[in-house]
């Protein structure tokens, strides 16, 4: 499987992701600038986490109409895999690839921490080799994350499957206490109905090095790449 991290102004996580796929997961990635056209014959691309445009307007809002969107619609369409972390995710959602909004927090600041977060089901790539069970400390750095839909929305999304992840607290409890920023549900991550698109906010790429004294971020990568090769 080759890797594709687009590179928008402002993206300040494709170095951390392109490089847990290379060292840590062995995988062929390259970097792909938002101004070119070509996927590079990529299977799976990734939007990086940061401020792509400053974060003007809002969130996602500009990156959405970068050059290199087009292809990335045609990929998702056709199937290829196309996933989202973060501003990613902001991205996907103002692209209209993935339902719902990310909204400012709560609390109305900026937040970085450690959180838990727990997949809700093994039925989708990134999920697949998850532990029910466990609940992942995975690191949040963001200021509009929480996430919003209307009703009929929410109810799709449970009753589709796209709910990936929900904030939890270490023990895997999920409730209000345990929310980090407020999202409707304590929803963290969600996917589109042909679960080919991904988007979450939380970064599991900043929780795959021993160096940084968590790993429980690669559980995610390496589902990904066993789902695929198998």
């Amino acid at each position: 499987m080759k890797f594709g991290v687009i590179v928008f102004p402002g993206s300040n996580c494709d170095e951390d992701l392109y490089y847990v796929l290379k060292h840590h997961m062995q995988q062929e990635v390259v970097k792909l600038w938002h101004k070119d056209r070509d996927l590079q014959n990529c299977d799976f691309i990734f939007l990086p986490g940061g401020f792509s445009y400053g974060d003007y307007l809002r969130s996602g809002a500009i990156a959405r109409f970068s050059p290199i969107m087009e292809n990335v619609f045609n990929h998702a369409e056709k199937g290829g895999f196309v996933m989202g972390i973060c501003n990613g995710f902001q991205i996907l959602t103002e692209a209209h690839l993935l339902p719902g909004a990310l909204l400012h927090n709560d609390n109305r600041k900026f937040i970085c921490k450690n959180v838990f977060l727990k997949a809700e089901h093994n039925h989708s790539l990134i999920t697949s080799k998850l532990d029910l069970q466990k609940a992942y400390q995975i690191p949040i750095a963001h200021g509009e994350g929480r996430f919003y839909a209307d009703n009929n929305t929410l109810q799709e999304l449970n009753a589709n499957g796209q709910i990936l992840f929900r904030y939890c607290d270490a023990q895997g409890n999920v409730s209000e206490a345990s929310n980090a920023n407020g999202s409707l549900q304590n929803i963290a991550g969600v996917c589109n109905k042909s679960k080919n698109v991904f988007g979450m906010m939380p970064h599991p790429e900043r929780a795959a090095d021993t160096l940084l004294s968590n790993t429980d971020g690669r559980a995610l990568f390496q589902s990904i790449i066993e789902m695929v090769e198998a």
